[in-house]
């Protein structure tokens, strides 16, 4: 998503600071879609941009999500004119279709708020634009060349592009249009991802502006200065030309935001002044986050927004996530006076998000956590749900409890400074959405996966795509009594795996979740539930991401088989005794297999050595 870079309004600083209760100034601020459309009073969200954007697909569930009436400026007109635009424009010239649009745009913006999808050329209209800023809140959807005429290749209904090359006149069109469009309020690029991302993103955007801009209210020319910014909202926009995105988790009551992309971390002591103003911040993190610099960028924040904070640093590895460690932590936080209305930060991956998570989950009987993600695999898995806890030495994560965060800070920019092994680890968590439910995501992945590795810009979609798909099931199913189970593809496999290496860096969690996909593919073919074609493209694609895929790939010495069997016995989903494994009919097709036969596991498990 890209977005102008706006300060935050002054009114909504004041009406922050101004705030009576103490449950008010506690609460984060609600930006559910409720809200946004309150904000929007009677103003409509108006998509722009070149034939091809996707307005009126991304506008039709865009004004789904949000209760409002979706309309179709070009439908209008062919309504009122009782001709399609390609007979306006025969019968009539483009100079008369122009005219007419203006008027029934300006119709439109009269009639209350909506969703409106413009023609590619209304936006042009310096009338138009001027009469969208008194009624409405403009969003760009901007579409680079190759997507839009691989989306508007097939259609006829384009006049302007119906003689000629279209690629030509595409290019063109864009060249002269482009400096306008980007004068709209907000900026989002429709990539060829499914709509529902760009809705979201869509949505994230025009929040932020309208908290910026209350119905009524002016552009404000001049900058807001540093003690202005202390009392705004979470101002989450670009950096550059690097997009953010920003996902929703939708946990009744207590609902979260999880921000994503470069430069959060900078910006750490806005969020927390925003979110608990007064608070004082116990920084949990480890030695590699401290040598990599983030915890320093995270102090240098709190400190310019005057927020009180420590840091409790422990040693990185898995092994740290045990009894030891959580004593270390909560006798921190105690030493270091952390109450019920201050905020424990968890800045590092996995290990660490689970065990500030945790610890925090049980200080003084709950203290709210950020989560700060600094590793791939945390960014698109552990810091989104609410799993805390440690390892025992019957198994891992035995002992622990649901406790969500309140906001998460998911810096892409700090995924830089990791060994690319840490990154492919991380990327079995993305890849795992793909196959556990989302065939399409896996298409996509297979195609994108060495950019997501890389750095590239997949690398944000995949983020985003990865938070979505766990947030959609983490709002359905939040204790995992259901459906949530699903997000374990692998994981019983691998947590054995992990277990028997002695939870040393000999295998990294995502690497043992990929050993464990790959079995849990190849034990569903055994079982005749899931096609061989299947296992072969699953198990390629994790050894094309440079992953792990057979226990043998495992350095050093495992268990044997029937030690394996007594790990995976230990594992959570176990009911009374009863194996349960997440299956699958096929990629994107997993469920729940419950009273999965042990003789079979053990015979597929010594099969496979």
């Amino acid at each position: 998503m890209q977005t102008q870079n706006i300060p935050p309004s002054r009114k909504d600083a004041e009406t922050s600071e101004a705030g009576t209760s103490e449950a008010t100034q506690a609460a984060p601020v609600s930006t559910t879609p409720v809200d946004m459309v309150r904000r929007l009073g009677r103003r409509s969200i108006v998509l722009v941009g070149m034939p091809g954007a996707g307005k009126s697909s991304v506008g039709r569930r865009l004004a789904k999500r949000l209760g409002l009436p979706f309309v179709d400026a070009d439908e209008e007109i062919e309504r009122a004119a009782c001709m399609s635009i390609p007979e306006i424009f025969a019968r009539r010239g483009e100079v008369e279709f122009r005219e007419g649009e203006k008027r029934v745009v300006a119709r439109l913006l009269q009639s209350g708020p909506s969703v409106l999808a413009t023609g590619g050329g209304a936006f042009m209209s310096g009338e138009t634009r001027d009469a969208v800023a008194r009624q409405g809140v403009s969003v760009w959807l901007r579409a680079d060349l190759h997507t839009l005429l691989k989306r508007v290749k097939k259609r006829t209904d384009r006049p302007l592009l119906a003689q000629g090359d279209p690629a030509q006149k595409l290019a063109t069109l864009l060249q002269q249009r482009g400096d306008t469009y980007a004068l709209a309020d907000v900026i989002v690029d429709s990539r060829d991802v499914v709509h529902e991302m760009v809705v979201e993103e869509v949505i994230g955007a025009v929040q932020r502006h309208l908290i910026q801009y209350p119905e009524g209210t002016r552009y404000m020319s001049a900058p807001l200065g540093p003690a202005d910014l202390a009392h705004a909202e979470p101002e989450p926009l670009a950096v550059g030309d690097i997009t953010r995105s920003t996902v929703r988790v939708d946990l009744a009551g207590r609902p979260y935001d999880i921000y994503i992309g470069p430069g959060l971390l900078a910006e750490a002591g806005t969020h927390v002044t925003v979110l608990r103003k007064g608070a004082r911040v116990a920084i949990v993190t480890d030695a590699n986050v401290v040598a990599a610099g983030h915890l320093k960028t995270v102090q240098d924040s709190l400190s310019a927004a005057g927020i009180d904070h420590t840091a409790i640093v422990v040693e990185p590895g898995e092994k740290t996530k045990g009894w030891p460690g959580l004593q270390q932590v909560v006798e921190g936080l105690i030493s270091a006076r952390i109450e019920r209305r201050d905020l424990v930060l968890a800045l590092g991956g996995g290990v660490v998000g689970d065990l500030a998570g945790f610890a925090a989950s049980v200080l003084r009987r709950g203290v709210d956590v950020v989560q700060a993600p600094t590793t791939l695999l945390s960014q698109v898995d552990s810091s989104v749900g609410g799993k805390t806890g440690i390892n025992s030495p019957q198994g891992k994560n035995l002992v622990g409890a649901f406790h969500q965060p309140v906001l998460v800070l998911a810096d892409t920019a700090a995924l830089d400074t990791l060994p690319v092994r840490e990154v492919r680890a991380g990327y079995a968590e993305v890849v795992k959405y793909g196959l556990l439910g989302d065939r399409a995501l896996f298409d996509t992945l297979e195609r994108d996966f060495a950019g997501v590795i890389n750095g590239g810009p997949e690398r944000i979609t995949a983020v985003a795509a990865s938070c979505m798909a766990k947030a959609a099931i983490v709002a359905r199913d939040e204790k995992e009594t259901g459906d949530r189970a699903l997000l374990n593809l692998g994981h019983t496999f691998g947590h054995a795996l992990e277990a028997g290496a002695g939870y040393s860096s000999r295998l990294l969690h995502g690497e043992g979740v990929a050993i464990g996909m790959a079995l849990a593919f190849a034990f569903s073919a055994r079982l005749g539930l899931c096609p061989g074609q299947d296992v072969t493209r699953a198990v390629r694609h994790l050894e094309a991401a440079g992953l792990p895929t057979r226990i043998s790939d495992v350095p050093g010495e495992l268990p044997d088989t029937d030690g394996l069997m007594t790990l995976i016995a230990q594992d959570k989903k176990v009911s009374r005794g009863a194996l349960t494994f997440i299956l699958v009919r096929g990629i994107g097709e997993a469920f729940v297999a419950k009273d999965v036969n042990p003789d079979e596991v053990r015979a597929f498990l010594a099969e496979m050595r």
